[in-house]
């Protein structure tokens, strides 16, 4: 009974050892799964920092990308105010040369009056001298049928002569005068060549600085366009890095509680 009684309580043990054994050899098997799946989330978390590193680096050179579209952009307003305030200087020279252009106009239209008039005076001054001559004609006829009247005739053709001769005179000065103001037209009509001229030309200056500040007001929104466009993508990012932080703390934290469980295993 006694080898009965040791024989059960061996059977017993036996099967408690082959109980134990089978324990032990699954949680082998369970700790060698841990071990497995610990490296696999050690390569993952390695993977995931050369991953974040590369984020970061990237990163950093988009920051960079960003800081000199800012300061382009700031250049480039910058240098559109330039342009902005050189148009307005040219505006307001050409609203100076469009008024000189008048007032020589309305100059060379007075000039042209001027000029009208002594023209008239010149041929009144003529039709006189064409009857002084009719008379002094006259008067010499009268001369030859007259000899009596020699005296009286030769004070009045000495009187005529002086007149005629204060009329040429003021003829000449007419002529003078009108010759000068001639030259004076002319050059005036010269001056209002060069001034449509250069009126013409700040047109074009105009046309082309507006033509260049609206192309610039293009490149401007365009790199608008791309900085907000990159400040969405770094935003995208971002997120993703937060989300992969999130992702390396569920894994530290699975790590750690794989480690106490080991730890623990190998306690028991």
């Amino acid at each position: 009974s006694t080898i009965q009684k040791q024989r059960q309580e061996l059977h017993l043990l036996i099967a408690e050892l082959k109980d134990r054994d089978k324990e032990l050899n699954d949680m082998v098997a369970v700790h060698q799964r841990q071990l497995l799946a610990w490296e696999d989330d050690r390569q993952k978390i390695l993977t995931l920092a050369e991953r974040c590193s590369l984020l970061n680096n990237e990163l950093n050179k988009r920051n960079e990308i960003i800081k000199s579209l800012t300061k382009r952009l700031k250049f480039l307003e910058s240098q559109r105010n330039d342009s902005k305030t050189t148009f307005e200087n040219t505006q307001q020279k050409f609203k100076e040369l469009s008024q000189k252009v008048t007032d020589a106009t309305v100059h060379c239209q007075a000039l042209e009056e001027k000029n009208q008039s002594l023209h008239c005076s010149v041929l009144e001054l003529s039709a006189k001298t064409g009857q002084l001559q009719a008379r002094e004609q006259e008067l010499l006829t009268m001369l030859k049928l007259k000899d009596e009247a020699i005296l009286e005739t030769t004070n009045h053709i000495t009187e005529f002569t002086s007149k005629f001769k204060k009329l040429e005179s003021a003829l000449r000065a007419a002529k003078t005068e009108e010759f000068s103001l001639n030259k004076e037209k002319q050059d005036l009509k010269l001056r209002l060549k060069e001034l449509i001229l250069e009126t013409n030309k700040l047109k074009d200056d105009l046309c082309e600085k507006m033509k260049e500040n609206n192309k610039q007001q293009e490149e401007i929104t365009h790199l608008k366009q791309e900085n907000g466009c990159l400040r969405n993508e770094l935003t995208l990012i971002v997120e993703k890095a937060k989300r992969k932080d999130q992702l390396l703390q569920f894994a530290k934290s699975k790590q750690a509680r794989t480690d106490a469980e080991l730890s623990t295993l190998r306690q028991v």
